[in-house]
């Protein structure tokens, strides 16, 4: 049979032959702005998703009926107190205010009959402002944002019988960022701001359409954020157009089918906490976090609302979102909450003990890094650390500081010195001249010690988990070569709020794209701030390296803004540490004397919670001020009564004048200290010694051969001179300072130091916060007027000048030469008294000096830190205006000149110019902000060699100076008696870098102990000294007080190592720029 053909089998297909129709290409950009139509308000939202979001409401009587009881005058009134009112009725509708004021809301609820089944019930409150729902019998449940935001309130089950319920509402007038006018934040508040509650009802929520409408977005940012040249983008567009086709409006079913679609894209698991339960490996790890401002753009008083508002909300969460982990800083914000929330406080600490909520930072507040003493940044971590101890059982980890206007070179001597190895910000995203090159890296501070810091790549600590923030967590990661991992911050903030659900339901569906689809970094729930950096800290050592001050390329200005506040600061820094000095003393030489720990602990408290980050710099508006203002009048009202009850004891009092045989000088500084006194409007006389109080002895001086003389040259020019200096004064300004010791002229010829100048002062936004560099092309110098002769004593001259500024302004300025100390620095002091009436104006005082170095040296806490002289590079250039705290100097080898102040921080070095910042007038958030009068001092003080312990020395006993005390028989009738040596000091062989700074008792002592952690027996006293300049620093400590023991410590005052002491005397050796505490115990 051959020659057939064989059958070909014929393919089976449904493709037709003949094309049915015309197919087009998606329009990208068409159908990317069609998907936020699906969901948008406006005209669409009757015919959109929005129009299926409720099954149904119910609003007005019987179902929301409403009474109010009005605040009087601006007060916060508890509950108890509130509910004892008699209560109007009201409705939805009304306007409520002014601004600031609290009004109380009774709200009875009944749920209709039709709405009793359904699913969601939710009560939706908006006042356009902040609230508190509470219960009937006064317990705080969640709080409110207002505005469209956090409005709803899931209705209890035992709602839903038809009965009717009372809950309250305090509604408190003010918005999440204060009562600014308009639309910009930081402008100053309006006081007469009032708010209309325009929402008040039952609403059953339609579960399927709220699901849906974060499907779509989430789906809908990956149409929009995913490259245009992947696969992955191309089916995200056409996800959400299958979405919208099959969308019927007023068909629930057809939501179903819309999820389910949505589905296909972002993973079965998305409805719950098992989307993360996929085993893969994450990259970025989502933490909750609620960034609260204890001020900012409202007071202090409405912070502590703010806390327990956003923190109630949080537990709240955690029982609806199990994957939830929430962290959030600031032991005062804490105590607050343990004080006028017990009930809120309990629910923290339920979750606290569950391993969800964390308490983390170890400070007491988030606090600036740059201004407050050494001494403060401890006592940040010390107060911090207890309060986690004592109320959670265990201290903080990391070191959260994530919104702070620059970082101090010694942070990470201390957090490692307080028990913390890692350390978390991200402000330095915000640099507007440099960018930051790492993520994730070793900070070193000047002693060497280090910590891991992670800078969240996502660049905020108010996420608001969208998308795009998950993505951002790996494209602008610094560091992936070294590690891939980042924290995703997330939670509304500042004004406090945190994680809403809308973000953990974000969240669930990037993790569901990470997993089903892959391109977005995979993003995890479930694990805490220290599991990251326990992962971190395994591979550390590979990480770079950062030495010293992480510098905040942004906000210069607030080394400046609110210059009163910066004085009290500074003075309340120093009567704390001259206060616990001589108690210390007292309680340990007179046992029936009882150390006042209770009231160091309240007036610590305030000053660390002034230093808050918006506080201290200045930032914040003018009703904060007004709180720290009486803050610090309580402290130095304590102080005044601490001072005059130890006085007693020490058989010493207070005096304006005295003689020189029953005079006494009171001393806290720890060297041999020769200097001044003033025992009268026209006499000195000479303290000289070592310890807390210093004998006087009688200033000698002829007028044939006087110690310090003031000669006329010409009209309005005088010479001012001592054995050490010769100063020639014209017209308010330094013409020529002559060291005659150096035989050394040190104002260039032609220049003038002690110039003010003004600056127009208009950064781009932030007024309180920022000078910019360009600020400095509109240098303008105020002329003076006329020069005279202020005082001519013994042992002191002095020229006052006065110099206008404007119309409005004007500056008086006492330049003053004392008599020279053998042994003793001399310098120039000038105090200056300015009227300051200005608008977006910068004053600033200079100091050409004949020294010539690439760099300059400025005080820091524990250390200094060099700065460059000049602008080489944009990273010099961002340091045109740096912050300096007792000194700033310009050395070269062989001399030097150092500018001392007591109460300033902002300060440049520009060639061989120093410059000191006085004042600033900037107009927002406080439209007063530095108006009214101050009183500034400052000191040019030459040296011989570079810089060195007689600028460290000159400096403190500027900011420390004597105090008058009397005794009958002088020191020798005083408690102390006269004895030849203090009881604590380090000897005269030790390195005269060492700076003996704290002396305080112990903080647990049995007879000090406020009973927050367990007592120690017996009685101790605790010593901080640093090295003070950068070099080796051996020393001998010796003490006349019977010491049994002497241990190393850490901040914390856990002993570490025990140190040999020997006939009352020990030995230390410290690293350049360590900090030591060491422990002495008393027999």
């Amino acid at each position: 049979m051959g020659g057939e053909t064989p059958t070909q089998k014929k393919p089976t297909s449904d493709y037709p032959a003949l094309a049915p129709k015309p197919v087009g290409q998606l329009i990208s950009g068409i159908y990317k702005d069609r998907i936020s139509q699906f969901y948008a308000g406006g005209q669409w939202e009757h015919a959109n998703l929005r129009a299926m979001m409720n099954e149904g409401v119910a609003a007005g009587k019987p179902y929301v009926q409403l009474w109010v009881w009005d605040a009087p005058n601006l007060t916060r009134p508890t509950f108890k107190e509130a509910v004892s009112h008699d209560f109007k009725e009201t409705s939805v509708g009304e306007w409520f205010g002014p601004s600031w004021s609290t009004h109380w809301f009774k709200v009875v609820l009944k749920v209709p009959k039709d709405l009793q089944d359904k699913r969601l019930l939710e009560l939706h409150w908006d006042g356009n402002n902040e609230g508190m729902i509470w219960t009937e019998d006064g317990q705080p449940l969640q709080g409110l944002t207002g505005g469209g935001e956090r409005v709803e309130w899931i209705l209890p089950e035992s709602f839903r019988d038809g009965k009717e319920h009372t809950i309250y509402v305090e509604m408190a007038c003010n918005g999440m960022f204060g009562n600014a006018p308009g639309g910009d934040s930081i402008q100053p508040p309006d006081p007469n701001k009032y708010f209309q509650l325009s929402k008040a009802e039952i609403v059953a929520v339609n579960p399927d359409a709220r699901q849906l409408y974060i499907d779509i977005w989430i789906i809908g940012d990956a149409a929009r954020e995913f490259p245009s040249d992947s696969w992955e983008q191309h089916r995200a567009l056409k996800t959400c157009n299958d979405i919208i086709g099959a969308f019927e409006l007023g068909n629930k079913d057809s939501l179903k089918t819309c999820r389910r679609i949505a589905e296909e894209y972002l993973g079965s698991n998305i409805n719950s906490a098992k989307v993360y339960d996929s085993g893969k490996e994450p990259l970025v790890f989502g933490v909750g976090h609620c960034h609260i401002d204890s001020c900012w753009l409202w007071p202090f008083a409405e912070t502590k609302r703010k806390v327990a508002r956003s923190w109630s909300n949080q537990c709240d969460l955690m029982d609806r979102y199990p994957e939830l982990h929430f962290a959030c800083s600031q032991a005062q914000q804490y105590k607050w909450l343990k004080e006028l929330y017990p009930y809120v406080f309990d629910r923290v600490k339920e979750k606290v003990k569950k391993g969800r909520f964390h308490p983390i930072g170890g400070s007491w507040v988030e606090h600036d890094t740059n201004m407050p003493s050494g001494e403060s940044l401890v006592r940040q971590f010390l107060y911090g650390q207890r309060f986690y101890e004592s109320n959670f059982g265990d201290r903080c980890q990391t070191f959260w500081l994530p919104d702070t206007f620059g970082y101090s070179s010694q942070l990470p001597q201390l957090c490692r010195l307080a028990g913390m190895t890692r350390f978390l910000t991200q402000k330095l995203s915000w640099n507007n001249i440099n960018k930051f090159p790492h993520t994730t890296f070793n900070w070193v501070a000047l002693d060497g010690s280090q910590v891991i810091c992670h800078m969240p790549p996502s660049e905020t600590y108010t996420a608001e988990a969208h998308f795009g923030d998950v993505k951002r967590s790996m494209s602008q990661h610094k560091s992936l070569d070294q590690d891939s991992t980042s924290l995703l911050v997330f939670g509304k903030g500042d004004g406090g709020g945190g994680p809403t659900w809308q973000h953990l339901e974000k969240l669930r569906r990037c993790r569901g794209i990470s997993d089903n689809v892959g391109l977005l970094p995979r993003v995890h729930l479930g694990n805490s701030v220290d599991d990251f950096f326990d992962k971190l800290e395994r591979k550390a050592e590979s990480f770079v390296t950062w030495y010293g001050e992480l510098y905040f390329e942004l906000h210069r200005g607030t080394y400046t803004t609110q210059a009163n506040n910066k004085f009290n600061n500074r003075k309340a820094e120093v009567v704390l540490r001259d206060l616990e000095l001589i108690t210390t003393i007292a309680s340990i030489k007179d046992k029936s004397y009882k150390y006042p720990k209770k009231e160091f602990d309240e007036m610590w408290e305030l000053v660390l919670l002034c230093q808050f980050h918006d506080c201290l710099p200045g930032s914040s508006i003018a009703m904060a001020y007004d709180e720290s203002n009486a803050f610090y009048a309580q402290i130095f009202k304590t102080a005044k009564s601490i001072l005059k009850d130890v006085c007693k004891v020490l058989r010493v009092s207070e005096v304006k004048s005295a003689t020189v045989e029953d005079g006494i000088a009171l001393n806290t500084l720890p060297w041999h200290r020769k200097g001044l006194i003033d025992i009268s409007e026209t006499e000195a006389a000479v303290a000289c010694g070592d310890g807390p109080f210093l004998q006087l002895r009688t200033f000698k001086a002829s007028e044939e051969s006087p110690e310090v003389s003031l000669r006329k040259l010409a009209d309005g020019v005088f010479v001012l001179e001592n054995s050490q200096l010769k100063v020639e004064v014209k017209a308010g300004c330094v013409t020529s300072l002559y060291d005659k010791s150096a035989q050394r002229e040190i104002i260039p010829k032609g220049q003038m130091a002690n110039q003010y100048v003004v600056f127009d002062d208009k950064p781009l936004y932030w007024q309180a916060w920022d000078v910019e560099v360009y600020h400095l092309d509109t240098r303008k110098e105020l002329p003076c007027g006329e020069t005279t002769v202020h005082e001519e004593l013994k042992h002191r001259v002095s020229v006052i000048t006065k110099t206008r500024i404007s119309d409005k302004s004007s500056i008086e300025t006492i330049i003053t030469l004392s008599a020279s100390i053998q042994g003793e620095q001399s310098y120039v002091d000038v105090s200056s008294k300015v009227e300051w009436h200005e608008t977006m104006k910068f004053l600033k005082v200079e100091f050409p000096v004949d020294i010539r170095n690439t760099e300059a040296n400025y005080e820091t806490q524990f250390g200094y830190v060099k700065r460059p002289t000049h602008y080489n590079t944009s990273w010099d250039m961002a340091k045109f205006e740096v912050c300096c705290h007792k000194y700033a100097d310009l050395s070269e080898n062989g001399y030097g000149v150092s500018i001392l102040n007591d109460s300033k921080y902002g300060f440049a070095t520009v060639g061989s110019l120093m410059r000191l910042s006085l004042l600033r007038a900037p107009k927002a958030p406080d439209a007063h902000a530095d108006m009214g009068t101050h009183h500034i001092r400052w000191a040019i003080l030459p040296h011989q060699g570079y810089l060195g312990p007689t600028t460290v020395r000159k400096a403190y006993e500027f900011n420390y100076p004597l105090k008058l005390l009397s005794a009958s028989g002088g020191v020798a009738g005083s408690a102390l008696g006269a004895a030849a040596e203090p009881p604590v000091r380090l000897t005269a062989d030790s390195n005269p870098s060492l700076v003996l700074d704290t002396v305080k008792r112990g903080e647990d002592d049995e007879d000090v102990s406020r009973g927050e952690l367990p007592k120690n027996k017996g009685r101790s006293v605790v010593l901080r000294i640093y090295d003070s300049l950068g070099g080796r620093a051996r020393g001998t400590v010796a003490t006349t007080w019977d010491v049994t023991k002497v241990s190393k410590a850490n901040l914390l005052e856990d002993e570490l190592d025990e140190v040999v002491i020997q006939d009352g005397k020990f030995d230390i050796d410290l690293r350049p720029f360590e900090v030591a505490t060491y422990k002495l115990q008393l027999a």
